[in-house]
């Protein structure tokens, strides 16, 4: 009696586990009947199938890779540029996916969105030179990239969700004649500015030179208004103290004369004794 139970058990325990599968949140599943596609199950949770005619195979929606070896591609001007790059992408329709890819192969998967993103920076790398390709922003691969894969959703199940540019190199002949076309166009441009700096150094050096000019001819002008005017100034004092006392004037020239003469004190004057210099040394009342 107890082992028929227990055997009953094992067989409806097997039973269940067969009819009975999960989907976990970051998953897709397809249940095949008879090795057909028969439905496709979105929501997580525990759904159910019929056992040994139907089988369930899950496959994971979260963000996959595609990662491929350095790719050549000719610009504008027929030349290579190597571009590293990657992308991500996600499944968003199972059933579409498994058909398109031979039974959901990752691999293969890889290679045709590789395929469809090489194609699309073949093209728009074709309107570009070497200089413009090398210059643009990761943000402009994107969104080409992103026009190029819109139609994915209904060829293969998948959706690309972001791409990006790790390196873009110049192979080593391409290199070299770019180098040498950019390094003479940062010449030029040095020069230019170079020959702009010289002209305004010199055009400010004239006007410089010119403001000198002008300033010590209006300062020697305004000197010598202020000393004609000082020196018509002097000749009138003098010439009224001269006429208030003539013998009073006439000493007190002859004193700063002295003064003038003897300031050092070693000067020697050989002169007579009665000479009129020495006049008011002689005569205590002048002349």
């Amino acid at each position: 009696m107890y082992p028929k139970i227990v055997i009953t058990i094992l067989i409806a325990a097997l039973l269940g586990s067969m009819s009975v599968f999960r989907v976990e949140q970051w998953e897709q599943a397809i249940v095949f009947r008879f090795k057909e596609v028969h439905r496709t199950k979105n929501e997580p949770g525990l759904h159910f199938m019929v056992p040994f005619i139907d089988t369930a195979q899950k496959f994971s929606t979260q963000l996959l890779n595609v990662d491929q070896d350095p790719q050549r591609f000719l610009t504008v001007e027929k030349k290579d540029v190597i571009v590293d790059y990657y992308a991500k992408w996600k499944i968003s329709n199972v059933e579409i996916f498994y058909t398109a890819t031979k039974g959901g192969d990752f691999t293969y998967a890889n290679t045709l969105i590789g395929q469809r993103i090489n194609t699309a920076l073949r093209d728009e790398f074709g309107k570009r030179t070497v200089q413009e390709v090398v210059a643009s922003e990761r943000g402009e691969t994107f969104d080409i990239v992103q026009t190029a894969t819109s139609q994915l959703p209904g060829e293969l199940g998948v959706t690309v969700k972001d791409v990006q540019t790790k390196r873009i190199d110049l192979p080593e002949e391409v290199s070299h004649s770019v180098y040498e076309r950019m390094r003479a166009e940062r010449l030029r441009v040095a020069k230019d500015f170079r020959a702009r700096g010289e002209e305004a150094a010199e055009r400010i050096e004239a006007k410089a030179d010119r403001d000198r000019e002008v300033i010590l001819a209006e300062a020697y002008r305004d000197a010598e208004t202020i000393r004609g005017e000082g020196d018509a100034q002097s000749t009138e004092i003098y010439a009224a103290a001269f006429g208030k006392n003539e013998e009073f004037y006439s000493m007190y020239r002859s004193l700063n004369a002295y003064k003038n003469v003897f300031s050092k004190g070693n000067d020697i004057l050989l002169l007579k004794p009665d000479s009129e210099f020495f006049r008011y040394f002689n005569k205590s009342k002048g002349k």
